[in-house]
């Protein structure tokens, strides 16, 4: 029943067809995960997406969490003995979390009040007959009750207001009306501390030392702004509606009249608005307001890592990986084809060092050695004059032989191609050669080598490098430190997940780290397969994996379809096919006179199947289709084709940029307010939202995507505050 009221409400919410809803929520209790049901059980959800699945979990949990709240809120009124049926029966109804609390805050025991002690004192009776407004003289009526712990008329009806103005703020009447204020007009205005103004950490937030705006319309990476300033004491904070027309319209509700008693219920009344009803409401709206910009920096934040993690892999190339420096040096790595570490050495190919060309010896011999096929540079100190060495030094201008070999050697290597050139964003490279992850691959090196060595790798598979390292440490976030934590990992914890499954992982390669993220295996599973295969050597089929300790059939069916097994004995092994599908396939073989390798490999077979009569009580066509394109494309990678970058030659500081220039550059970070593109300079430049296209767009998003190539146009340079202005209109 309660399951049933769930997925109605869900349902309502989401836009979503009641039954899908009712199945989803059977699969995640069954213990499916999200990118299974994506990817596996279409024709239980009606093809819901990620996102949808996604966002029923999340409004399921939440649904949970109210129905919890409303356990706590029954028990204490029944514990207090006021509960009523009604009251019960609107609390059983009611699924919004305000209008719960609204139920309940009459009934909430609370630290001792001004209001609690008047009762105690026995005003409460003079409190409703002041709020009756009938008597005449309300201190004759207050005379009765100067008595005891009471010692004059004017503390009675001090009492009695204090009453009258807590019974107001609880009203749940007065606190929605005093909420569609707040909705309707409520001005966020931000204030600096006087004694901070000066400071040199005031100095970012000089935007706001005397700003106010509609808070309807603040955006969410100014507020997060706002509020960072305000936890750092530099700013002072307040959310505040007109209060002389909330006031009024609050009177209106309980004011009769300009009589004695009503002017003693209004003074009562501007009491409980400034010292209780308006602070717990603006308390409401700023936690309200700074949950929303959470969910929207989160939103960007999570699109962001998406894009990175499916950024253009290399692929299995021989790779030569440069983290760049000035006076320590180029850390450089040589990797193979799986990534593995088998050199290390350093360079000094720049100032105050410049040993060029013992650096260019080094890095030819290198390259010859190791049978480089491409050179990977991260994009910190030193990028752009690495960059402009390592192909200097491709192109011949050092003129100098790696070794003394035979003619034979060298003619190899003038036939061997030139490595290609590649920057690659080292964002938490230094992160990652710090962490455990790190030390463990790698227990016998330093931080240098480990950071090479991932900047290496992240060329030849983005994905497979960056989820060893914390998302939040990866640089294309907004204000990621400010949001909430929790929501924050669960959004990027799902984010990685449904990547790497979107790509799939080769099981008899994939590191521990990797094979944490695929779906059904954790952290435990994923070093259990890593053990079998060190021990057992390479997986040659997917049913191996029932041999791993304690992966059994459930965790087998959710994580089978992402794992791949290339060249192995069945080539269903090596595609996203589900081994629950497989004997499917197998008919299909059957019925066309070939094998299941036939069938891949010869189209005009495939396209002589009828699928309808492949259709099933369990499957439908939605399995069928995703077979089938499967087939025509046996594992394929959804990831784009790596391009090679150039920055313009002439501009290599922000002293060589003059506004009007056009140059290329690269996507690094997307914020709602825009985007910051690398040119080159060392400092990178922001594409404001307004300056993205010649229309008016929504999002950023709308129009680029991370490390994407563009082209910009200089508008304006702010040397002092090293601050580069870009445009993309009109190019």
């Amino acid at each position: 029943m309660q399951k049933n009221v769930f997925s109605c409400q869900i349902a309502t919410q989401l836009g979503i067809s009641q039954k899908f809803v009712e199945a989803t929520l059977a699969l995640l209790d069954e213990g499916c995960t999200i990118p299974f049901i994506a990817r596996y059980r279409k024709e239980r959800t009606g093809g819901l997406d990620e996102v949808q699945i996604a966002a029923i979990s999340d409004r399921y949990e939440k649904l949970l969490d109210i129905q919890k709240r409303k356990e706590t809120v029954i028990k204490t009124i029944t514990d207090l003995d006021k509960m009523t049926p009604e009251l019960q029966e609107r609390i059983n109804q009611c699924w919004d979390a305000t209008e719960i609390e609204d139920i309940y805050l009459p009934y909430k025991p609370k630290r001792r009040t001004r209001a609690q002690v008047a009762r105690e004192q026995g005003l409460e009776p003079l409190a409703l007959l002041l709020m009756k407004q009938r008597e005449r003289d309300p201190e004759a009526a207050a005379a009765k009750f100067a008595k005891g712990d009471v010692d004059s008329v004017e503390s009675a009806i001090k009492g009695a207001q204090d009453i009258i103005a807590e019974v107001v703020s609880e009203n749940e009447k007065s606190r929605q009306q005093l909420r569609n204020a707040f909705t309707r007009q409520a001005v966020i205005t931000s204030k600096v501390v006087k004694a901070k103004a000066n400071s040199d950490e005031a100095a970012k937030y000089s935007d706001y030392f005397d700003w106010s705006e509609p808070l309807k319309r603040c955006s969410s990476h100014r507020l997060l702004a706002m509020r960072r300033g305000e936890s750092e004491g530099i700013l002072r904070i307040s959310i505040s509606p007109n209060d002389d027309e909330a006031l009024e319209r609050l009177k209106h509700h309980y004011v009769y009249g300009n009589t004695p008693c009503g002017r003693l219920v209004a003074e009562a009344i501007d009491d409980g608005y400034k010292r209780l009803l308006k602070p717990a409401i603006e308390t409401e709206f700023a936690a309200q307001s700074k949950e929303k910009a959470d969910e929207e920096a989160i939103h960007v934040f999570a699109e962001n890592l998406r894009q990175l993690l499916l950024g253009a892999p290399l692929g299995q190339k021989r790779v030569l990986g440069i983290d760049p420096g000035f006076r320590t040096g180029c850390k450089v790595v040589c990797l193979d084809a799986q990534g593995n570490l088998l050199h290390h050495d350093v360079i000094m190919p720049h100032p105050p060092v410049n040993k060029r060309t013992e650096a260019a010896i080094t890095l030819q011999r290198l390259i010859q050695k190791f049978q480089i096929e491409a050179i990977s540079i991260g994009n910190g100190t030193a990028s752009r004059e690495t960059d402009s060495f390592v192909k200097d030094v491709l192109a011949g201008k050092y003129n100098v032989a790696a070794d003394s070999k035979s003619s034979k050697a060298k003619a190899d290597d003038k036939n061997a191609p030139t490595p290609q050139v590649f920057v690659v964003s080292e964002a938490g490279a230094s992160v990652y050669s710090a962490s455990k992850v790190a030390r463990d691959e790698f227990p016998n090196e330093d931080v240098t080598v480990r950071g090479a060595v991932s900047i290496g790798r992240r060329l030849m598979d983005p994905l497979a490098e960056l989820v060893k390292i914390d998302p939040k440490s990866i640089g294309v976030g907004q204000y990621q430190h400010d949001v909430d934590q929790t929501k924050l990992k669960h959004s990027l914890d799902q984010t990685v997940e449904s990547c790497v499954n979107l790509v799939g992982v080769d099981l008899n390669t994939a590191s521990q780290h990797l094979l944490m993220y695929v779906s059904g295996l954790g952290a435990t599973l994923a070093k259990n397969i890593i053990d079998y295969r060190r021990e057992h050597g390479a997986f040659t089929s997917r049913a191996q994996l029932l041999k791993v300790p304690r992966l059994g059939p459930s965790a087998y069916q959710q994580c089978a379809g992402f794992l791949r097994i290339h060249n192995a004995k069945n080539p269903l092994d090596g595609t996203a096919v589900h081994p629950e599908s497989y004997p499917i396939v197998q008919q299909m073989a059957k019925d066309q006179g070939c094998t299941v390798a036939d069938l891949i490999h010869n189209k005009e077979k495939r396209e002589a199947l009828e699928l309808h009569r492949y259709v099933t009580a369990d499957v439908g066509m939605p399995t069928l289709t995703d077979i089938m394109a499967e087939l025509e494309k046996p594992g394929r990678d959804p990831r784009q084709q790596l391009e090679a970058f150039e920055f313009d030659k002439n501009v290599s500081t922000i002293d060589d940029l003059v506004e009007g220039m056009v140059l290329p550059g690269i996507v690094t970070n997307i914020t709602n307010f825009g985007a910051f593109v690398d040119i080159g300079v060392h400092h990178d430049g922001l594409v404001h939202i307004s300056q993205m296209a010649n229309r008016r767009i929504a999002h950023p998003l709308d129009v680029v995507k991370l490390h994407q190539h563009v082209q910009v146009r200089v508008t304006e340079v702010d040397h002092r505050r090293q601050r580069i202005s870009l445009s993309m209109k009109g190019l």
